[in-house]
């Protein structure tokens, strides 16, 4: 899958088209107005450091990984409308095993792209060293293996690719929205809030703040603004707290998917 991604240019060169929207044109056309809603352009005090790119650009990523890992779940809603599933599902090879490699696949492909992300780097300010590196790829790992799990699932109980994008999309961009992606997550209504918390992006997208913003060096009045405290019920999500929300997740739909994936008919 990861090589049929990189023969495929449109696709390879449109995987960058969004972020650089949403990053550079989006991020900073919207930077001197977060700015001054936060208080920050008066030159001075806590916030006047805030930078909405470099707040955005955790985000970035994890829409990038999102988009790609949910929508690797296609190709098994096109193999079933071209036929190509049932010539699958009659091999030797177990239901179970197909499943969890469609998985890894769209997993493997979202991690890819999720890395080429940080190209984008020289163009915000930010700094990226190995160590860092080295934290993002198991975290994207873990997310686009969730997010897969996710896809998979909607995929095995729908029977055309308009139906697979329609509800997607529908999921998308209030998961999307709903996550602290592109702004901060602070005087929410209690409903809009409980969806947050309930949102898987949400953690995944906070833990690729705590590895790239280092939000522990930053002052408490910044941490608020930016809305890097996540908090249920008061207690502050750790990150270690935050890997195994999502790993829970990410395991409960790939036990559905596979199940699911494993009874269904070609």
């Amino acid at each position: 899958m990861s090589l049929k991604f990189f023969r495929d240019k449109g696709r390879l060169l449109g995987s960058f088209a969004m972020p650089f929207m949403f990053l550079i044109l989006f991020g900073s056309g919207m930077s001197g107005a977060m700015k001054s809603m936060l208080g920050g352009n008066a030159g001075s005090g806590p916030l006047a450091d805030f930078d909405f790119v470099a707040f955005m650009f955790p985000g970035i990523i994890g829409m990038t990984v999102f988009n790609t890992a949910i929508f690797s779940a296609l190709s098994v809603v096109q193999d079933k409308e071209f036929g190509y599933m049932r010539e699958i599902l009659v091999s030797p090879m177990s239901r179970v095993s197909i499943a969890i490699g469609k998985v890894l696949g769209g997993t493997t492909v979202a991690v890819i792209q999720g890395l080429m992300m940080l190209i984008f780097v020289p163009f915000i300010g930010a700094s990226i060293d190995l160590l860092m590196i080295m934290q993002l790829i198991p975290t994207m790992f873990l997310v686009a293996f969730t997010i897969s799990a996710i896809g998979l699932l909607i995929a095995s109980l729908l029977k055309t690719s308009q139906g697979f994008q329609m509800v997607v999309q529908m999921l998308l961009f209030p998961m999307l929205f709903l996550s602290g992606a592109l702004f901060p997550l602070n005087g929410l209504p209690l409903w809009m809030d409980i969806i947050v918390k309930i949102n898987p992006l949400t953690y995944s997208v906070d833990m690729f703040k705590d590895i790239i913003l280092k939000p522990e060096t930053m002052s408490e009045a910044m941490r608020k603004a930016m809305g890097l405290d996540l908090q249920i019920f008061g207690h502050t999500i750790t990150f270690m707290e935050e890997i195994v929300v999502v790993g829970v997740i990410g395991a409960v739909f790939v036990v559905l998917a596979t199940i699911k994936f494993s009874r269904s008919e070609a």
